[in-house]
């Protein structure tokens, strides 16, 4: 990796971890619930994406250093496990376990249909 990949990569991440915060607080405005919903949002939205620059790389031969800067840097800090398990955890703690499963089970299940549907997208 040379050096100006480092900087375009951070320079793609200070876009992306804005946007995360800008994105979750306009949803958690939006829904007053236990639930949460603007880090579900974030990440589901972040997998299309993801699913995107994939279906880009693998069948339309798009490479280079635009999907390392894309996919690492905008979408990698876009996207947030830490604050996904951190909420979880926090809905289980406080005895919402139906809801803690159901963050989990809808991430991982939603996160995986969208990236397949923006993989699937530029397949058309």
């Amino acid at each position: 990796m040379y050096w100006w990949e480092w900087l375009l990569v951070a320079a793609a991440g200070a876009v992306g971890a804005p946007l995360r915060y800008v994105v979750d607080t306009l949803v958690s405005n939006r829904v007053a619930a236990v639930f949460p919903y603007g880090t579900l949002v974030v990440n589901v939205s972040g997998s299309f994406v993801l699913g995107m620059i994939t279906g880009l790389v693998v069948d339309h031969g798009f490479g280079g250093t635009g999907p390392l800067v894309l996919g690492t840097g905008l979408v990698g800090s876009y996207t947030t496990f830490s604050t996904f398990a951190l909420e979880t955890r926090s809905l289980a703690e406080a005895g919402e376990t139906s809801s803690a499963v159901r963050n989990v089970a809808t991430n991982v299940l939603a996160g995986a249909v969208a990236a397949a549907a923006g993989w699937g997208l530029l397949a058309l």
